[in-house]
């Protein structure tokens, strides 16, 4: 995991699996910095990035284009981390920031958007299935996603 922010526009919408890895890759080195999340990635769920980076890919990949590969079961993966410290909305709002940030920083184009969407919803489902509590607080980032 690098500790060097890369915020470089690469002028290209997120539509193959480069393109979705450099995502992702920028993205966690981020969210394992960050003084909300790192410490939910490191120090609660003891992340192996070089496991994680590479299956995560595969996730948005075929989430977001279809692509075969991804195999797992992410809300499972994320209720045994809630079993040793809950989540809060506070987690899933930044979680969805720092993504849509990433995204926007790196990526434009109708991938790229879409993306953000699937981002909302994905964290819309997991905050109400993991926090049990109402998701009227998330609502706000799903309609900056929709610009």
């Amino acid at each position: 995991m690098s500790n060097t922010k890369s915020n470089d526009f690469r002028n290209c919408d997120l539509d193959n699996e480069e393109e979705i890895g450099e995502l992702v890759q920028r993205f966690y080195a981020d969210v394992a910095q960050d003084e909300i999340l790192g410490h939910i990635f490191n120090d609660v769920a003891h992340v192996d990035w070089s496991a994680h980076i590479p299956k995560i890919k595969q996730f948005w990949a075929k989430f977001l284009l279809g692509i075969d590969g991804y195999e797992g079961n992410p809300l499972e993966a994320h209720a045994k981390i809630n079993m040793l410290e809950p989540f809060t909305h506070q987690h899933f709002r930044r979680w969805l920031e720092l993504f849509q940030e990433t995204v926007d920083m790196g990526w434009s184009g109708p991938y790229a958007q879409e993306i953000k969407r699937k981002a909302v919803k994905v964290a819309l489902v997991h905050s109400r299935q993991l926090t049990g509590e109402p998701l009227d607080v998330l609502l706000s980032l799903q309609d900056k996603s929709e610009s």
